[in-house]
Formats: C-alpha cells, structure tokens, sequence
C-alpha cells in the first residue's frame, strides 16, 4: 500500500485546483460552434455589407471601448464583436473595400482567411524541417514557385516574411555579407537609387549598419524611372575617386508613382561593374502573372535579389511577403544560427529550413494562407485581375486627361498614377487638398497625396481585387464634381 503523505495531499489538491481553473481555455466542441458560428455570421455580415460601406470615415475621437482593462471574469462573444464593429471596423481606412484605391492596398482574399484560420489551430512551425517537414516543404514549394515565376536559377531560394520591409533588410544584409563588407568599409562603400525608392531601403540599410554608406541618388527620367545611362557614370565616377560602389537598388513599380526602373539596362551596367543587383519588387512583381505586367517588368529575373509581396499583387491580408536571392546559399550564410538546444532539429535535416534563411525563429505558418487560395482558385482569375488593375488605371489616365483643369502624371507602367487639379486662379496646393478633402468626406473611395518635384500631387493606387470600372468611374465623378464646385 502506498502512503500518501501531507505534501502529497498538498501537491494533488493545489494541481486540481489549478487544472480546474485552467481548463476553461478549452471550450469543449458546443463552445466551440458557437464561438465558429458568431464570429462567421459577423464575418458574413461584413462582407456582406461592403458594397454599401465607405472605404474611409473619419474617426471622431471616441473614448469608449479598447480600453485596455481584462477583467477576471469572462465578457459574452456576443459583446466583444459589437465592440470589434464599432470601435475597429468601423474608423479609418477599410482595406477590405475595393474603394480603397490608396496605399497599395491588396485585399484580403476569403480562403487566405481561412487559411490563416486553420494554420492558428494547428499551430504547426514552420521554421525547422524537423518540427514540421509538411509546411516546411510548402513553403520552400511557394517560394520555389515564385523563384521559376521570376525566371530565376535552380539555385534561388528565399523565404516567406512579415512583409516587404523585412524582405528588403534580408536581403540587404544578405547583400552585404555575399560582397564581404566590413565596418572598415562601409563609410568607402557607394548604393545608388532613385528618390523615388520605398523608404523601408533607408531603415533596412540603416538597421544593417550602413547607415554610414554613400548615398547616391540618380536622376530619373521623365516618367520617374532610373537614368541608367547616368547611373553607369556615377559608378566610374566613384570607381576612378577610389571609393567601393557595391549595390544598386532598383524599384520595379515605385509606390509613389508606379515607376519600373529600366531593369535590363541596370542589370548589364551591374554585371559589367561588379554590383549586387536588388530590385524592390513588393508592390509590382506579381504582374509577373500577366502578359502586360511582364512587359513592364522585363529584367527582373537578372537580379541578385528581390522583394515580392503576396499581400499585394496576390491580394492576401497583411502579412505575408517574400524575398527571393539568386543563390540561396548566401541567403543561409547571411541568417545561419546555432544553439545546443536546436540540436535536434538538425536530425534528418534536408536542405535549408525557413529559420535557416531568415531573422525570425519563431514565426506563424504563413505559407498555408497563400497555398490554399492559390491551390483553390487556380492562377487565371489572378492574372485577369491583375490585368484589370492596369487597364483601369489607364482608363482612369484617359478619362481624367480629358476632365476640364486636370493634368495627369506620366502614362502608368502598372496600377498607380498622379494627378492634380490646376485651378484658373487661386493656391494650386489649396485646391488640391481640398478636392482630396472631398473625396474623404464622400467616403466610398480612398485615395492619397503625394509631392513630385516638391509639389503636392494626388495618387490613385488601384491593386485591390474587388476594385472595378464602377468605383474608378465614381471616383471620376467625385473629382469632377469637386473640381466644379472650387472653379464656382
């Protein structure tokens, strides 16, 4: 007989006591459907009231809600998502809308939801092969997919990220191991680009500690796009004054114009000058998938890296980037790791794992969002709706050029374009921001501003995969009317 004595009492009643309290974390299967049943019906009700929402509402300062106090007690589902819809859903920018023609937007495709749904309940890591070798194997498949898209060899790989700024610092660092760059270096070294390049390239080059490189900006044409016949001049110049050029990096659709940089021209100045080519493809690249996209695009399969999102051109929610390295190799040697307790993990290890290529360790299983609504719809309405995306756009340049007192920017490579309105008199900066006033208090459309040239300018960036003719065609319509009313 065995004798239990009073710490052995203690011990079971204190464990029972805790497990008790603690199994309210797992509802059992009638919880469950009823918590699957209120969040789909309140999902259902938002898709399905999108048509008739506005795309922007101006947030009125409301106190109440998310303020930030959990109680001990539990607070009814039913609550929680009335509070979701009122103080979440309901202000600013609904990136879900096809009105939103503003900052890139991608959309949220309804089976990457899901997808993201089922990766959350499984909670599988996909950072090591060993932990998980089915998702492993399905993201190295999306990225190998991405890779033969692009054109690239045998020898690319990459890695599914949060998003196009942490793909372009991967990258970056990855750059600057691959051209053996020291901090003796760095003040010598030389990166070209354009004005026009996305912001996070600064933060990246700054958080991979070159912040103290050589800037060099070149000059762009008249449509916003890289002088490649510049760029080669400014690298002999560096060369013969004894400095190190060792990176360009170029922007295939820029964010705040939609400009592609001449990327086949770059690319030979590159490899005849010894550089690493990088093209920031996070908005453009998927215009891979149609045929007016690759001509826009040709050269970027001569990169050394590049950054493409999927929660833009493939219309996925936030979340999910990509970056794509010529020789993976390099992209490991760049993010390898080592720690006793992973020893493990190397057991039966096949090829490079998602954790080998990348800063983050722990990290969601991505890939299962951007598989499944690939996987489930196939790739020709992607390449229809991608196709659509630049002919609104120059529909929308047609049709605005010939609007009364608008001037348009240059003929869109992809999916964005500038504008402004020239009033007879009056501030021209005045007018413009009043027009774009009016177009945020009509609400049903979302678009942004800019400055080209030092001067306030407009923007419509039309990506999002529920955007047609009939929210551009309203868009016009608010614009004109505007414009009338301030030459009145």
């Amino acid at each position: 007989m065995v004798i239990q004595t009073e710490t052995d009492m203690d011990w079971n009643a204190r464990l029972q006591a805790l497990e008790s309290a603690s199994r309210d974390l797992e509802p059992a299967a009638n919880e469950r459907k009823t918590i699957s049943d209120q969040a789909c019906a309140y999902a259902e009700a938002f898709l399905e009231s999108l048509p008739a929402c506005k795309t922007y509402v101006q947030d009125q300062g409301s106190s109440e809600g998310l303020d930030g106090r959990i109680a001990e007690t539990p607070t009814r589902l039913k609550d929680l998502l009335a509070e979701l819809g009122s103080s979440v859903d309901g202000p600013g920018i609904n990136p879900a809308s096809g009105g939103h023609l503003g900052y890139i937007p991608g959309g949220g495709l309804y089976p990457s939801a899901v997808g993201g749904f089922l990766a959350g309940i499984s909670n599988r890591y996909s950072g090591v092969h060993f932990a998980s070798p089915g998702a492993v194997r399905m993201e190295k498949a999306l990225v190998r997919w991405m890779a033969e898209l692009v054109g690239l060899p045998e020898t690319a790989g990459g890695d599914l990220t949060s998003g196009g700024s942490t793909a372009n610092l991967s990258a970056i660092v990855t750059a600057r191991d691959a051209c053996k760059l020291h901090c003796a270096d760095i003040p010598q070294s030389c990166v070209y680009m354009t004005r026009q390049v996305h912001h996070c390239v600064h933060k990246a080059l700054r958080i991979a500690g070159l912040g103290e490189c050589q800037l060099r900006f070149v000059p762009m044409d008249r449509r916003f796009r890289m002088d490649d016949s510049v760029l080669e001049d400014m690298i002999q110049a560096d060369q013969d004054r004894g400095l190190r050029p060792w990176m360009v990096v170029a922007s295939a659709g820029t964010t705040d114009t939609g400009a592609v940089d001449p990327l086949l021209k770059i690319a030979a100045i590159c490899a005849a000058k010894g550089l690493w080519l990088h093209v920031d493809a996070a908005y453009g690249g998927f215009f891979l998938l149609c045929e007016e996209g690759r001509r826009a695009l040709a050269g970027l399969d001569k990169a050394d890296s590049i950054v493409m999102d999927p929660h833009k051109g493939l219309f996925l929610p936030y979340g999910t980037g990509a970056v794509l390295v010529r020789d993976e190799r390099l992209l490991a040697q760049a993010h390898h790791y080592q720690a006793d307790y992973m020893q493990d993990a190397r057991l039966g290890d096949s090829g490079f794992s998602p954790a080998d290529l990348s800063a983050e360790l722990s990290r969601p299983f991505r890939g299962l969002g951007l598989w499944l609504p690939l996987k489930l719809f196939g790739l020709a309405p992607y390449r229809a709706a991608l196709a659509e995306k630049i002919w609104l756009a120059r529909y929308f340049h047609e049709r605005l050029s010939g609007m009364a007192g608008f001037v348009t920017g240059p003929f869109p490579d992809l999916s964005v374009l500038t504008f402004a309105y020239r009033p007879k008199q009056g501030d021209v900066e005045e007018a413009n921001r009043l027009l774009l006033q009016a177009v945020l208090r009509d609400g049903r459309v979302f678009i942004s501003s800019t400055r080209v040239h030092g001067q306030f300018t407009l923007r419509a960036a039309i990506l999002h995969f529920r955007t047609h003719r009939a929210e551009v065609d309203h868009l016009l319509e608010v614009l004109g009317r505007a414009a009338r009313s301030l030459s009145a």
